[in-house]
């Protein structure tokens, strides 16, 4: 029996246009009676996914940050802070990067130097609480990660520059134009191993959907890892099933359907 559902946002849950599936919230609601816990795993902002989920707040455990800070019923589950210092070198490295910029995430929000308008526009996409300042060495808050974006390419333009750090960091591509950098110790997997932990639940009890390279680790947590249709070939791999449809044609519901309300698929 299903106990956990786990599933990545960006290429997994949303669409290409970041819109939700248009039963994701009915079928949350409807497998409630069958106390199945949901949680949405992302390098996005804690805040901007307490929004987007607001309806259902409730009913979802948060990991936000690639798994640097999980909360249910805002309640902090499990946080793990970067060292200011550490941390501060990725920046002098970010600032040396042509056409890339920075994001400081920290516990109580997001932090930023550059007024780039196309930059910016991406940025609020992921981040609810941003702020623009002079200098981000100078924000006095906990950092969780530090976030490179490159409206290019971060895997081709930003990662060869940083790889030097992965024996510090843990250094993530998670999308063409982001790139994540937590401590070494911090994954969506042992966000997952934490919750199961918590909450009693097994490994033969998990569902998870993801599709990008900062979902490799939370494959490895569930008997049933699901790589989306369009997932990264590296997804693909590591991952127990593939699922029928990819994000932007429902992939993620139609497959909770398929296996936990057959009675209810829809096409």
């Amino acid at each position: 029996m299903i106990k956990l559902i786990i599933t990545d946002m960006d290429g997994t849950l949303l669409d290409d246009a970041k819109n939700f599936p248009h039963d994701y919230f009915e079928i949350v609601k409807e497998l409630q009676p069958k106390n199945i816990l949901f949680s949405v795993a992302s390098g996005r902002q804690y805040y901007t996914l307490l929004e987007q989920l607001y309806d259902i707040k409730d009913s979802v455990v948060f990991i936000s940050g690639n798994g640097t800070y999980v909360a249910y019923r805002g309640e902090v589950i499990y946080e793990n802070i970067m060292h200011k210092s550490k941390a501060m070198k990725l920046v002098d490295v970010g600032r040396k990067i042509e056409n890339t910029f920075i994001i400081l995430c920290c516990k109580n929000g997001a932090y930023v130097e550059s007024n780039d308008i196309d930059f910016l526009n991406e940025a609020k996409k992921y981040y609810n609480r941003l702020e623009i300042v002079e200098d981000i060495t100078k924000v006095d808050d906990e950092i969780i990660q530090v976030t490179f974006c490159n409206l290019e390419s971060t895997e081709a333009r930003v990662y060869p520059h940083l790889k030097h750090f992965e024996n510090d960091f843990k250094v993530m591509v998670s999308g063409k134009i982001w790139l994540d950098v937590v401590n070494r110790d911090v994954n969506k997997g042992v966000a997952i191993e934490k919750i199961q932990q918590d909450f009693n639940i097994g490994f033969d009890e998990t569902l998870v959907f993801g599709d990008y390279l900062n979902d490799i680790e939370m494959m490895g947590t569930a008997k049933y890892s699901y790589a989306m249709k369009n997932a990264h070939p590296e997804i693909l791999k590591v991952s127990a099933f593939v699922t029928e449809f990819d994000n932007n044609n429902f992939g993620v519901t139609k497959t909770i359907r398929e296996l936990l309300l057959p009675e209810k698929v829809t096409v």
